[in-house]
């Protein structure tokens, strides 16, 4: 079985796996992001070195970062949450490093290739996937390949602008990431309920019988059924995979988008799209890295 490096760059923390094709995680190494893009590539460098002279060769390297980024060129593009990181071609480093084929995506287009090829989207061939993290970020699969656009930024679905105004998400009042997003619901909560908290907080007490939790998770999942209504009426997906506080907090948000998407949706195409949460969980960061590897070698050969 191919074996692969997964190297995942986030704005707090970093890691670097070695992996099977099935998704199997055999090893891997955490360490804080630092200061300059150079000191962070270093830490890759070290760390995804130990692995392989710990566990041998690799077939490819695949790279899951947040974006802008050009996933042709493998060139990471200033991302917000990557201060410093202005034109880095991490591609090229790992390439350069370790002698083998380097893929980059942006976090979301890896997590919807390791669901669709390891997760809850296993078997369809039309799957979007939405992360539903901190912000709302969104990866089609169609016609069994991930599809990224002209330039790499299809799927944005978080920022659609749902109603002239309300909290802010992506930039834009009262968008999908704003009414969806972990930061968004925070901004809901104070808008709604004068309360600070965190999603989380929220969710706990929505589940604990507060009735104001209630009703801002309730908001969330109109607003989310709005904005699935738009994908499945253009994209008519078989599935959608939602992450983190979908999958936490289904029992709250599903009841309302459900309701949502039975008015806005063209029945014949909700019938055929099935709406679940991530399986990959904790995981999903190790497994989408790895995948991206697979799927770049698999479209290279």
């Amino acid at each position: 079985m191919k074996r692969f490096l997964g190297v995942d760059i986030g704005g707090t923390k970093c890691a670097v796996c070695i992996g099977n094709a099935d998704g199997t995680v055999l090893d891997r190494r955490q360490f804080a992001t630092a200061e300059t893009a150079a000191a962070t590539l270093a830490g890759f460098e070290q760390n995804g070195g130990e692995l392989l002279e710990e566990h041998g060769c690799v077939e490819a390297v695949g790279i899951s970062c947040g974006g802008p980024l050009d996933s042709q060129r493998g060139v990471v593009l200033s991302p917000p949450n990557l201060p410093g990181w202005d034109a880095i071609s991490v591609a090229d480093f790992f390439r350069e490093r370790f002698g083998v084929s380097s893929f980059l995506q942006n976090d979301a287009n890896a997590c919807a290739l390791a669901e669709w090829k390891h997760g809850a989207g296993r078997g369809a061939s039309n799957m979007m996937f939405c992360t539903m993290g901190t912000g709302f970020g969104c990866g089609l699969i169609l016609n069994d390949r991930l599809y990224e656009g002209t330039n790499g930024n299809a799927g944005e679905l978080g920022h659609v602008r749902l109603t002239p105004d309300g909290p802010v998400g992506f930039g834009k009042a009262g968008s999908v990431e704003g009414y969806c997003g972990g930061s968004g619901i925070v901004k809901l909560a104070k808008l709604r309920l004068g309360r600070d908290c965190t999603a989380k907080a929220l969710a706990v007490a929505a589940k604990d019988g507060d009735s104001g939790a209630i009703s801002v998770y309730e908001e969330v999942g109109e607003k989310l059924g709005q904005a699935l209504a738009l994908a499945i009426d253009l994209l008519n997906p078989e599935c959608i995979v939602i992450g983190s506080i979908f999958a936490r907090a289904e029992s709250l948000i599903r009841p309302a988008m459900e309701k949502v998407l039975r008015i806005e949706a063209l029945f014949g195409s909700l019938e055929v799209c099935r709406i679940v949460p991530a399986e990959l969980g904790e995981r999903i960061g190790d497994v989408a890295a790895l995948t991206v590897a697979q799927n770049g070698l698999e479209l290279e050969e």
